[in-house]
């Protein structure tokens, strides 16, 4: 498997013409997240679909859909929250698949702290990491909850979402992923709770996503793309032990019980049809962004995604 960084990319030599070549630019570092596309190179099912990919772990978590939108990438790991504000800044981006098909984000607190309900939160300290949207995710929860956002004090944690709960420096962490933080917790000895967002008043919606630039963008190779990780993920949830191995064996920093326990809470969240879209699931969350004042238009599902299980 070749995995580059950004910085490398631009030394690298053009390969072989035998097969089409793509770059995919992740999201984060490599983890049980991107299980499909891993799978996918090393099963050999993208060289199948007459394509080489290469695999571009950022520098910068904020850079990929950036330089999608740019034309120096063909595929960015995304998120769909994101892709809603970026449109909204006129980006040009839409998404053309799905990687993970359910929220990851929860609210976590600690299982034997003072947090029972979310209404026990009131006076209380919420630690994150990006301000704008999960605050707008919050303050829906609080809501539900009979809670504003005047009731809780809001500390940026830069990312240290765990430690500082752990630590008791705040009494919940909004941001944190439900298959990370909690087993993270759990290998430290201490047991979180999670409140998931889809359950306390936030519409679904799909934590990751494949997102392109329509006007360069080369619907044949992204297609193809999508039909090979659409056969990982059935791989994956056919053999989960035989595609741990293959996953975990690409690197030593993956074999940890945290990327094991991980890749357990990850396998029923993969999108079984990343092509597939919901088209009510991108207007809902446009509209709960429209009513949170992060955007001012809504804007149409054509402006948002496209689906290229339809696209002759």
């Amino acid at each position: 498997m070749r995995i580059f960084t950004l910085a490398t990319l631009a030394m690298m030599a053009t390969p072989a013409m035998a097969q089409d070549k793509m770059t995919l630019l992740l999201d984060w570092f490599i983890n049980p997240d991107h299980g499909p596309i891993i799978v996918a190179e090393e099963l050999g099912y993208f060289a199948d679909q007459g394509l080489d990919v290469e695999i571009i772990a950022p520098a910068d978590p904020a850079d990929p859909p950036k330089l999608v939108a740019a034309g120096k990438g063909d595929l960015a790991v995304s998120y769909q929250p994101s892709l809603h504000l970026q449109v909204a800044e006129g980006l040009p981006l839409k998404r053309v698949g799905t990687l993970v098909a359910t929220p990851l984000n929860c609210l976590l607190v600690l299982k034997d702290g003072p947090i029972k309900e979310i209404s026990d939160l009131k006076g209380g300290k919420v630690g994150f990491s990006v301000s704008g949207v999960e605050e707008a995710v919050l303050g829906t929860i609080l809501k539900k909850n009979g809670l504003s956002m005047d009731d809780v004090e809001m500390v940026n944690v830069n990312w240290s979402l765990s430690p500082s709960l752990m630590s008791k420096q705040v009494d919940a962490v909004i941001g944190a992923y439900r298959n990370f933080e909690l087993n993270q917790m759990e290998i430290e000895g201490v047991e979180g709770k999670c409140f998931y967002v889809e359950e306390e008043g936030l519409p679904a919606y799909d934590e990751l996503i494949y997102v392109a630039n329509p006007d360069t963008m080369n619907a044949d190779m992204i297609t193809r793309f999508l039909a090979a990780t659409e056969k990982a993920t059935q791989y994956i949830v056919n053999h989960p032990d035989q595609s741990w191995e293959v996953f975990s064996s690409t690197s030593k920093e993956l074999q940890d019980e945290l990327n094991a326990k991980a890749w357990v809470d990850t396998l029923p969240r993969f999108a079984l049809r990343p092509s597939a879209l919901d088209h009510g699931r991108y207007q809902r969350f446009e509209t709960f962004l429209l009513d949170a004042g992060l955007i001012t238009e809504r804007k149409s599902i054509d402006d948002l995604a496209i689906d290229l299980s339809v696209v002759k």
